[in-house]
């Protein structure tokens, strides 16, 4: 398994050289319509101050519900699940209110008014809950947090994606700003938390200000077309393609949709709860102190989102060169390499590479899942699928899963938890070749 893992990642490396100069050209093509779009600029914005706003207190979150409030592996599991099960009410909320509102603000203005809030919630009332009174901690904590973050990456990606295609943008540009935001504050994080997380939680409030700031000025101007590359030009939305309420509930009867929502169940479901509610512990459990776990991890977990952020900006063009489908598969194997050696490593230096893995994946899921659901679906649709088909189903594979896994911690601990994680998402990236469907002809991202 490690000769294999080296392996993907010395071809990916092999790849980036003999195409650099074809990704140089489609570089430059890109950032000369970016550099004059205004729009572009102002969705930057939105996602750098999101994602550093999230990152402040999510990055250390499982480490702060552990070490610091005392929770069990079971806890931590209904913990996550019942932030999954709030997350996916909202998801379903934004999406359907979004593909109505297309680029209206007044889903996000909401999310943004609740984000400011989340720094005084976690520290007067979420955590004494925690503490004294765990359900009606879990119940009221849940909804906040869904609605302003865990909810809202969602709600933001999806919206400043329909931005990108609306007004002449590489969504994957933009979205360097995203994993650029989270990885600076990521390695403040670590050091505030250090010294106490409270100061983590003001500090997001704080950023949340400015997002909310942001949101407030930025006023696009409505459907314009702007040239990319060439030819293209981006995709014009009118009023009278706003999607009705039948076309969005007629997605809930395409078998092709259903075959997508189990590949996210099987694979992104599982991985979440590998990389969110144990790798944490798993990794800071290395240290004998537990303050110098939790700086070298926030410092790790700040140089990983930086790679990244590069990988952001590089991997729509190896997407667009693979097709959506096989770059879905693609960041399927890397989950599978990383969570199994997470099992059978014991060298935190090694450790602590393969967690850069994560480094590739996300930006190639992440970008796969939007060109598969506009190249596969009506792309009216993007905010709906997006919310509901990829994160309410992995929110819901998340809610199922994560007692169960939290359960199994306890009984065995991380290397069979990991395992059997690692089995599950491979055997459903093998059923996922047959199942998932090839996308249209290629537009680009």
């Amino acid at each position: 398994m490690i000769i294999g893992s080296i392996y993907f990642v010395s071809n990916m490396a092999i790849m980036l050289t003999l195409n650099i100069i074809d990704f140089q050209q489609y570089n430059r093509v890109i950032n000369m319509n970016m550099i004059k779009n205004r729009n572009y600029w102002f969705s930057s914005g939105y996602l750098i101050t999101f994602y550093a706003a999230w990152s402040l207190w999510w990055s250390f979150y499982a480490i702060w519900l552990k070490s610091k409030i005392g929770l069990s592996g079971e806890q931590l599991g209904i913990v996550y699940a019942a932030n999954s099960a709030a997350a996916m009410f909202f998801m379903i909320f934004y999406g359907i209110i979004q593909d109505k509102l297309q680029i209206g603000k007044a889903v996000v203005t909401f999310q943004s008014i609740v984000m400011i809030l989340i720094g005084p919630f976690l520290i007067y009332v979420y955590e004494p809950l925690l503490q004294n009174n765990f359900i009606w901690g879990v119940c009221i904590g849940a909804p906040v947090l869904s609605a302003s973050f865990i909810s809202g990456s969602a709600l933001i990606d999806s919206f400043i994606e329909r931005i990108s295609r609306l007004f002449g943008f590489k969504f994957g540009s933009a979205r360097f700003w995203g994993s650029f935001g989270y990885a600076a504050a990521t390695f403040v994080a670590g050091i505030l938390f250090s010294i106490d997380p409270h100061i983590n939680f003001w500090m997001a409030s704080v950023v949340a200000v400015i997002f909310f700031t942001i949101n407030i000025v930025f006023k696009p101007k409505h459907y314009q077309t702007l040239p990319i590359g060439n030819n293209n030009t981006a995709l014009t939305e009118k009023t009278t393609t706003i999607p009705t309420m039948a076309e969005i509930f007629s997605l809930f009867g395409l078998q092709k949709f259903w075959l997508f929502v189990l590949f996210v169940i099987g694979t992104y479901s599982f991985y979440t709860i590998y990389d969110q509610q144990l790798f944490p512990n798993f990794y800071t459990s290395f240290f004998k102190k537990t303050e110098d776990g939790d700086k070298i991890y926030g410092y790790l977990n700040s140089f990983q989102v930086f790679l990244e952020a590069a990988c952001m900006v590089i991997a729509p063009y190896f997407i667009n060169k693979m097709g959506a489908k096989k770059s879905l598969l693609v960041a399927a194997l890397v989950m599978i390499c990383r969570i199994a050696l997470s099992a059978t490593l014991d060298n935190i230096y090694l450790i602590s590479f393969v967690k850069l893995f994560h480094a590739i994946e996300i930006p190639l899921f992440i970008l796969a899942m939007f060109k598969y659901i506009v190249g596969n679906f009506d792309a009216r649709l993007s905010a709906t699928l997006y919310l509901v088909g990829f994160n309410i189903s992995s929110n819901l594979g998340v809610i199922v899963l994560s007692w169960f896994v939290g359960k199994l911690f306890d009984n065995t601990g991380y290397a069979t938890t990991f395992y059997v994680l690692a089995g599950v998402v491979l055997i459903t990236s093998i059923i996922a070749i047959f199942t998932l469907s090839d996308e249209k002809k290629a537009k680009q991202q």
